[in-house]
């Protein structure tokens, strides 16, 4: 359902911060941000936090303060992230006492954030009520936010489930956890997007030396013939992969966004460079910030109708 809010003459959609506390400061001064009691404000603007708030910085708590009084205090959005789905995950686990190797990876990724609330478990109950309170993905009359992907198809299942876009519902929440279940494909699609196994038993080794045998792929790539055409991650594919043809059922497993949808923010997919458009309505505002990368923005006014370069902002 689109939102319409009163009384904004725009908003600055804020990537993946993970952590860095200093660059979402220097980020928001930047863009005329104020701090006051009520945390970060700006006298005709919001924020709209993209997601991947926590893991792997160094202030973790910080950023969690900084967005969790900005959105309260109505001076900010934000959409959950995979990593703070990851941390919902890992205490439902932990609470009903379950033992796995899925918890144990989930452990080691969370292993940041987890020891920086370690003395602080009332904190860390707060900021996973939070997690909960967040919406899976924001649609605007103007533009559309979700961190990893939108698919249509799977905003309607998500209607359709009579849940609410939050994953404060107990069921929903313990639902998406189960493999190949509707609540478990909505999520997985809209917080980590669409990917690719590859064939032949391969695997690929990423930067942070996790092996993997699935790599992440675009959703907007119109007709695409090769692995060459839909891959779209910093890690590359094995040697000779890149031109292996990608059969029909393949195809049937990817997402196309049309080019006359509304612009589309998202996260995720730790970019790298100079910050630039996707495509004419899509952006990506990861650049890995907490990889000595970018904290990227877009400052998107009320009236736009499409996406322009100029209006990207960031600190690195």
């Amino acid at each position: 359902m689109s939102q319409t809010l009163p009384h904004v003459e725009g908003f600055d959609v804020i990537g993946d911060v993970h952590g860095c506390a200093d660059l979402l400061r220097r980020l928001l001064v930047k863009m005329g941000y104020q701090e006051s009691a009520e945390g970060f404000t700006h006298p005709l603007r919001k924020v709209i936090f993209l997601g991947d708030l926590i893991d792997r910085g160094p202030a973790i708590r910080e950023v969690v303060s900084i967005a969790k009084s900005m959105v309260e205090n109505g001076n900010a959005y934000a959409v959950v992230g995979n990593h703070e789905y990851n941390a919902l995950v890992y205490d439902l686990l932990v609470s009903n006492g379950v033992e796995s190797a899925r918890r144990d990876r989930l452990g080691e990724l969370l292993a940041e954030s987890l020891s920086q609330y370690e003395n602080h478990p009332e904190c860390w109950q707060e900021a996973l009520a939070w997690f909960k309170s967040l919406p899976l993905h924001l649609e605007f009359d103007d533009f559309r936010i979700v961190h990893a992907c939108w698919d249509q198809t799977k905003v309607d299942d998500l209607a359709a489930l009579s849940y609410s876009q939050h994953l404060n519902d107990a069921v929903f929440l313990q639902q998406s956890t189960v493999f190949g279940s509707p609540e478990n494909i909505i999520v997985e699609r809209l917080l980590r997007g669409t990917d690719l196994k590859l064939a032949d038993g391969l695997t690929l080794t990423g930067d942070d030396g996790v092996v993997r045998q699935r790599f992440r792929t675009k959703f907007w790539t119109h007709s695409p013939k090769t692995y060459h055409d839909v891959v779209f991650q910093p890690d590359r594919l094995p040697e000779g992969v890149d031109c292996q043809q990608l059969t029909e059922e393949e195809k049937k497993h990817l997402v196309y966004y049309e080019k006359d949808e509304k612009p589309l923010f998202v996260g995720h997919y730790w970019r790298q460079g100079k910050p630039r458009l996707i495509c004419s309505n899509i952006v990506c505002l990861d650049y890995s910030a907490v990889k000595q990368g970018k904290l990227v923005a877009y400052r998107f006014d009320d009236g736009d109708k499409g996406l322009d370069v100029s209006k990207l902002w960031w600190v690195k």
